[in-house]
């Protein structure tokens, strides 16, 4: 964008400001705002291009002025200049390390250094605390005093932003580029092979409380949210999340009884937080058939595993972990930090009484070519797959352990196959909600 344009820009971007809020629109719904500003956008370009002609200039083609009316829109709604990359529905990851340090990951593995997206770090960090301010359920600051920031934008993208304790600001968007999924959308997509994702369903199903583990960016969150669309269309959910990013609330037509919870930060003079821990504890007392937690990131762990273990069948939740068997040390870990301070047994019996199955997503990259960026660097491109490498069925504590059966272990690829077989029990029960084991496996998974 050059400078002329740029400037161009700022400049309609606040006189439009300023005729919506002359125009009283605050009472209209967004999508209605939205298109009194593309309207009011377009009537200032008009005055625009006649000012260019009195003066002799050449005024804007039509496709120009669509151009910079969808900037300003940008400006006004979304993220400026970073908005067209959230817009791109090939683009993964965004990542700004200063307002001229802008990293695109590809779905299909590129990687490249894009164009700035602000002219300076002052007005990147403008742009993010301007988004705190609109989006999400309630305001959030993003300035020194409060210098991290999570968010999730109105597309279902996660937004984690730093300054201060970073040299130059940085941004992080995840894109979540699959969000109406199933589990046969997965099983289609590769994720998923087709005897795991019927025994997933049948999980779901049955209400056994399922925990989902895995690394970063490997899509603990898209595995959930593809589950979920096997909970019966009459059962009540409520999910709590740190910043929502499920979505379920988002597809009235799938989830019609749905209750989002987003944890909320103190003000500016220490009051109004409501923890995640907090939330838990309040979704018990509200009707919920199942508690989904986005992602277990502290002490919410206890009230989670409680809620689990009376009568909340069927909830859900992702961790961050590095094994299956690593999950159970990260719940344990977060348990014993909570203020509880549950000894260590305690804690273990508490899980396994609280867990029916733990999922273990696995990523796989792999080099598929150099790729020169425009700075001259050279990068690998990589292709990222995501997988369900195994799945343990939780039987009980011994000391300080979770015993547990790993049903689908990492076979060709790393990828699940029958591994131990399931409690006889927990076989029949599966099987009545619409299990299918590949038939050269039911002598292994056949229970015992």
């Amino acid at each position: 964008m050059s400078v002329e344009r740029r400037t161009l820009v700022t400049r309609l971007r606040s006189e439009v400001a300023d005729d919506l809020a002359v125009s009283g629109s605050r009472t209209l719904s967004q999508a209605d705002r939205r298109e009194l500003a593309r309207r009011l956008a377009l009537d200032r370009l008009r005055g625009h291009a006649e000012e260019r002609v009195v003066l002799g200039s050449v005024p804007l083609d039509p496709i120009e002025e669509q151009q910079v009316a969808q900037e300003i829109l940008d400006s006004l709604f979304g993220l400026g200049r970073v908005q067209h990359l959230v817009d791109d529905p090939a683009v993964e990851n965004i990542d700004i390390n200063g307002c001229d340090r802008v990293w695109v990951t590809y779905a299909d593995g590129k990687k490249i250094f894009s164009a700035p997206v602000a002219d300076s770090d002052d007005e990147l960090i403008e742009i993010v605390r301007s988004a705190a301010a609109r989006l999400g359920l309630s305001e959030r600051r993003f300035d020194t005093s409060h210098p991290e920031l999570d968010l999730r934008l109105p597309d279902g993208s996660r937004l984690s932003a730093l300054m201060s304790v970073t040299a130059r600001p940085v941004v992080s968007i995840r894109r979540h580029r699959f969000v109406d999924l199933s589990l046969g959308d997965l099983v289609e997509m590769g994720s998923l092979d087709p005897a795991v994702a019927s025994f997933l369903a049948a999980a779901v199903r049955a209400r056994k409380n399922v925990v989902v583990g895995g690394a970063i960016n490997s899509g603990k969150t898209t595995l959930i949210r593809a589950m979920a669309s096997d909970i019966p269309r009459h059962e009540r959910i409520v999910t709590i999340e740190q910043a929502l990013e499920l979505g379920l609330d988002t597809m009235p037509d799938r989830f019609p009884d749905v209750v989002s919870l987003e944890a909320r930060e103190a003000n500016a003079e220490g009051e109004g937080e409501i923890s995640m821990a907090r939330l838990v504890r309040r979704a018990v007392r509200m009707n919920a058939d199942r508690v989904i937690v986005g992602e277990v990131l502290g002490d919410e762990v206890l009230p989670m595993l409680n809620a689990m273990g009376q009568g909340r069948a069927g909830s859900m939740c992702t961790i961050h972990a590095d094994s299956s068997m690593g999950v159970f040390r990260r719940l344990a870990t977060y348990a014993v930090q909570a203020v509880e301070h549950l000894p260590l047994e305690s804690t273990y019996l508490l899980i396994a009484g609280a867990i029916h199955f733990v999922v273990f997503i696995d990523v796989d990259e792999e080099p598929i070519g150099p790729h020169t960026v425009p700075d001259a660097l050279g990068l690998r491109r990589l292709r990222r797959s995501r997988f369900v490498s195994s799945i343990r069925e939780v039987v009980d504590a011994d000391g300080l352990q979770v015993v547990s059966n790993e049903v689908f272990r990492p076979g060709t690829g790393r990828r699940a196959e029958p591994g131990a077989p399931l409690r006889a029990a927990s076989y029949e029960e599966l099987v009545a909600h619409g299990y299918e084991p590949p038939p050269a496996s039911r002598d292994t998974l056949g229970g015992r």
